[in-house]
């Protein structure tokens, strides 16, 4: 057995099994596969209004995209809203895949147990699609955001079981990759026709109403996410 097949054998280390992590194939956009990425396009009309807000799915690790994207909805290889505009590609190594209590590897056993954990990272994905199947969808409550922050805490990605809608986004707005210079000119081209058509015809005001409308936006995020956290737990 060579070198290389060792390292992919699961391995035992101070009484932890530690999962195999199959090498994962390139990102292809033009086949639409992203193995491991949380992805991201925008949303007709909410997107125009703001730019920072839009519709994010999860990959498995053969890339495959999967998202919520309505009532009862969990689509499979088929992105809702378009092609991939934004993606990041997510480290395994650091998700928590116990097959049992004891063999929980982040600081959050219980927690992560009664969450609902994972064995391996499509596992994840399988979970909350199933768990999302049966939820009713809403832009402001229950959401594809929703759906990505439920895979990563039963993954407990980055030691962390405080994923929500608000730090999903964050994630793929500050460290997502554009897949290229067109996916920018869709994502902020019809904002900025409508900012110029708005000024035009109802002048400076409009931004003022535009601006107004994102604040609220956000500020409802942050009140429920972290504030109420009830509201958006779906």
């Amino acid at each position: 057995m060579g070198s290389e097949d060792s390292e992919r054998l699961c391995r035992s280390c101070d009484g932890i099994i530690q999962h195999e992590l199959w090498p994962l194939n390139e990102v292809d956009p033009p086949k639409a596969k992203f193995p491991c990425c949380v992805v991201w396009t925008p949303l007709p009309v909410v997107s125009w209004l703001a730019p920072f807000i839009g519709h994010v799915g999860v990959c498995r690790e053969d890339g495959t995209i999967v998202d919520f994207s309505g009532s009862n909805l969990i689509q499979v290889d088929e992105f809702a809203f378009g092609p991939v505009g934004r993606y990041l590609q997510l480290d395994r190594k650091q998700c928590c895949f116990p097959p049992t209590l004891a063999g929980h590897t982040c600081k959050h056993h219980s927690m992560h147990a009664e969450y609902g954990t994972a064995i391996t990272w499509d596992d994840a994905i399988q979970s909350s699609s199933r768990h999302y199947e049966h939820k009713s969808y809403n832009l402001f409550t229950c959401n594809c955001h929703s759906f990505v922050a439920n895979c990563l805490n039963r993954m407990c990605y980055g030691g962390s079981m405080n994923w929500n809608v608000v730090n999903v986004a964050a994630l793929i707005l500050w460290k997502g990759k554009w897949v290229d210079g067109l996916s920018v000119l869709r994502s902020f081209m019809p904002f900025v026709v409508v900012v110029c058509f708005g000024v035009f015809m109802v002048g400076w005001l409009f931004l003022v109403g535009l601006f107004s409308f994102s604040f609220l936006l956000i500020g409802w995020f942050l009140l429920g996410a972290y504030c109420f956290r009830n509201v958006l737990d779906c």
